[in-house]
């Protein structure tokens, strides 16, 4: 039976290897499924790759080394500079914190340590639900909820794009555990110039597009909401959609057997985004008086997920956290990134990012340490560059995947020169 599985785990021979079940981590859904083929560590997705994943493992593994200056040294050389930069440094920024849960544990040791402010590339989109979540609460569910149970789902402010294989995963199903069918299930879009391909059943059905300004969806929302509770608005339309139209969602919303409203808070690029996501949330709540109904969040890439739960559960406190007071001090809107740089209140910067390229760190009047894949491409010269192992290509790891409830294994799939964040930040914590 260990032979079998073994077997089936992966399959050699003299000039390859294909391995199976293979976690994707170059989005929040983390798609399991994907069967890789390694021909002398160049990868070959067989099956169940999107464009992302496909461009992402497909890449030729870039040649680069640790650079102090825009000098070659050795890797030992460009870790003593790190910390010879780290240590002088009275506050320190480590941002980007694109990496697994080993990775982001070792960044909060190396906070905890150095007295560091810590934020996320994506953290202006983290605190939007964070803020609603500390506030008043929500009610949201899982991917697996969704394939199985919801007949129907609501797209506000988000068409899924940035997620390729999310209505593959979770909507246009095969089987379902309940005996749903993909004709049971009506999609609803709100929004601006949002891609509704997607949501086209597979039997030729077209979903609802209710079309207004993002700015405006919460103002539809609180109106959706006021008609559930039975309230008469004594207006036409509201941003442009009739009334009648939002009384009828309104009366599919309340007949729904189990509803979900989707939204992406990096889509909701607009001021205090974060009560939009308070009018859903709040709308559900609502619903589920008579009805379930759930929210869902599209988030996680770059690891943003994972490093916000590992933050949480090290520090007590989600992202945005400074330690230089001797113990995790968190503050959503001081602490982000932008701010601190902008006022001056750092004065060294430490930026990580092991899943993407094509995302480059701020340019900062200060030391700047830049851990990233060899192939980044950056516009100006750090005072340290370390190129480094992206998780699940070149080493092993975990990632929690976009609806926060499980995390998921990730493998090693080719033989990597580049190092680990975790390795590469647990020296520079010895030598410190």
């Amino acid at each position: 039976m260990i032979i079998k599985e073994i077997f089936l785990e992966k399959v050699s021979t003299a000039s390859a290897s294909i391995t199976r079940d293979v976690t994707c981590p170059f989005c929040g859904i983390l798609c399991d499924d994907l069967v890789i083929k390694n021909q002398q560590e160049s990868l070959k997705i067989l099956e169940n790759g999107c464009h992302k994943a496909v461009s992402s493992f497909e890449s030729i593994l870039a040649v680069n080394e640790p650079k102090i200056n825009g000098k070659p040294v050795a890797l030992t050389d460009a870790i003593n500079e790190m910390c010879a930069i780290l240590k002088k440094s009275h506050a320190p920024l480590i941002a980007g914190l694109g990496s697994d849960v080993a990775g982001i544990r070792e960044i909060m040791n190396l906070a905890d340590k150095t007295g560091a402010v810590i934020d996320h590339m994506h953290g202006n989109a983290l605190i939007r639900n964070s803020l609603v979540l500390q506030d008043l609460g929500w009610i949201t569910t899982t991917m697996t909820e969704i394939r199985n149970r919801a007949d129907l789902i609501i797209f506000a402010g988000t068409d899924a794009t940035g997620f390729p294989r999310f209505f593959e995963r979770a909507i246009w199903n095969k089987k379902s555990m309940f005996k749903l069918k993909n004709e049971q299930r009506e999609i609803v879009y709100i929004g601006e110039k949002l891609n509704t391909k997607s949501g086209v059943n597979p039997n030729g059905k077209k979903p609802s597009v209710l079309t207004c300004k993002t700015d405006q969806i919460g103002e539809v929302i609180s109106s959706l909401h006021a008609l559930v509770t039975g309230a008469t608005l004594d207006v036409n339309e509201v941003a442009g959609i009739k009334i009648k139209t939002l009384q009828e969602l309104g009366k599919k919303m309340m007949a729904a057997k189990y509803g979900v409203i989707i939204w992406s808070p990096a889509d909701l690029d607009i001021p205090h985004a974060e009560l939009t996501i308070q009018n859903f949330c709040e709308i559900v709540k609502y619903l589920t008086r008579t009805t379930r109904f759930a929210g869902f969040s599209l988030g996680g890439n770059d690891g943003a997920i994972t490093a916000n739960n590992v933050c949480a559960w090290q520090s007590g406190y989600p992202l945005r956290v400074n330690y230089n007071k001797g113990y995790p001090d968190y503050d959503a809107q001081r602490y982000s990134t932008q701010n601190v740089l902008k006022k001056k209140e750092v004065d060294s910067l430490l930026w990580i990012s092991s899943f993407n390229s094509k995302v480059n760190p701020p340019r900062a009047s200060v030391p700047t340490i830049v851990m990233a894949t060899p192939d980044t491409k950056l516009n100006f010269t750090p005072d340290v560059f370390i190129p480094v192992a992206t998780p699940g290509v070149d080493h092993a790891g975990q990632l929690f995947r976009t609806d926060s409830v499980i995390s998921l294994p990730l493998k090693q799939v080719r033989q990597s020169p580049y190092t680990s964040v975790k390795s590469i930040l647990k020296q520079a914590i010895e030598r410190m």
